[in-house]
């Protein structure tokens, strides 16, 4: 949904130029009385502007008006892929919030939603859709959503399917408030306060930094142990543990974050905050199964972050194979005897 027409800057001239209802956020100049009728108008009367304005009138009235945000509110900014790309973090929250959608999330994650936002219509690119996409496709959606592009059409789309979980809602439609009254206020007023996870912060038990950056084999043997035995679970578990894979890095940071916030303890209560931080951020975990998967694979990345383990943790989320399971003992046997001075020396 990219910009296939330059719009006349008259418009661009009469933001510009516009005494009362102008906002300006650094270099961002922002006439709040158009950006608030664009919010509101309806499909017919935003095809009349786009018309106007020299752009195609086609598409979904989402699609419609973030074109027209586009031309008409925000002439002068770069909104192309390599625009994106260069905005500052805070830019891009503002630059969202003008769009009328979700503002808060990391760097990465609004430079996702921005450019979802502008090139594509929320109501056809779905996860069901993925599917009837070929690699090329999905090669190139995960190149401009910044994913790893090594692996088979599977791993691509499971790595997509992720960042459209992640983002849902968050993204195509604006806000229900903005469609029903428009701008009550001017939208660069006063800071807002970006959305948080609301965990209290106590000092730990110990010295130890949980959100250090983990080693890549704590990130590939997570990612490894979630879709273990994916083969004997149904289609809806394999997709949904997939979708989370593609999140792995995510879930370690939560795990940290957690982690710090509750003195360096990992017991049930930390693996109940977890669900209900992943729930929130629109991880699949409606399957028994994929939520003791889940926190399986949190539990060993918080015991190798140093975490003081209660009984409860120790437990086995899932039943394992007993290969996997004598395997993983030998592993550590090995460790510990390692470690152990030889009496000899």
């Amino acid at each position: 949904m990219g910009k296939t027409h330059e719009c006349d800057r008259s418009w661009g001239q009469a933001i510009t130029n516009t005494p009362s209802g102008e906002v300006q956020r650094g270099s961002m100049q922002v006439d709040s009385g158009l950006l608030s009728s664009l919010y509101t108008d309806r499909l017919q009367k935003l095809r009349e502007r786009a018309e106007g304005c020299g752009i195609p009138k086609s598409g979904s009235v989402e699609v419609l008006r973030a074109k027209l945000i586009c031309e008409e509110v925000l002439p002068d900014l770069d909104l192309s892929w390599a625009g994106i790309q260069a905005m500052p973090h805070k830019e891009t929250g503002d630059v969202l919030k003008v769009f009328g959608v979700k503002s808060s999330g990391s760097h990465k994650e609004r430079r996702q939603r921005l450019w979802l936002h502008l090139n594509y219509d929320s109501r056809r690119l779905t996860i069901e859709r993925l599917a009837e996409m070929g690699r090329d496709d999905l090669h190139e959606l995960c190149k401009r959503l910044e994913l790893d592009l090594t692996g088979n059409r599977t791993v691509l789309m499971g790595r997509v399917a992720g960042v459209l979980t992640s983002q849902v809602n968050g993204w195509g439609r604006i806000k229900r408030s903005l469609r029903r009254n428009g701008l009550q206020s001017p939208i660069f007023d006063a800071p807002q306060a970006e959305e948080a996870d609301e965990i209290t912060v106590v000092e730990p038990v110990r010295d130890v930094d949980f959100q250090a950056m983990p080693t890549k084999a704590v990130i590939e043997d997570a990612r490894d142990s979630l879709v273990l035995g994916i083969d004997e679970q149904t289609a809806p578990v394999q997709g949904d543990l997939l979708t989370i894979q593609a999140r792995v890095e995510d879930l370690e940071r939560m795990v940290g974050t957690i982690l710090r916030g509750h003195g360096g303890v990992w017991g049930q209560a930390e693996k109940e905050v977890l669900l209900r931080l992943a729930g929130r951020r629109g991880w699949p975990l409606d399957e028994q199964f994929v939520r003791h998967r889940v926190l399986m694979v949190a539990t060993n990345i918080a015991e190798v972050k140093g975490a003081a383990m209660d009984a409860s943790s120790i437990r086995a989320e899932i039943s394992e194979d007993t290969e996997s399971t004598i395997e993983r003992i030998r592993s550590k046997l090995v460790k510990v005897e390692s470690l152990i001075p030889d009496d000899d020396a």
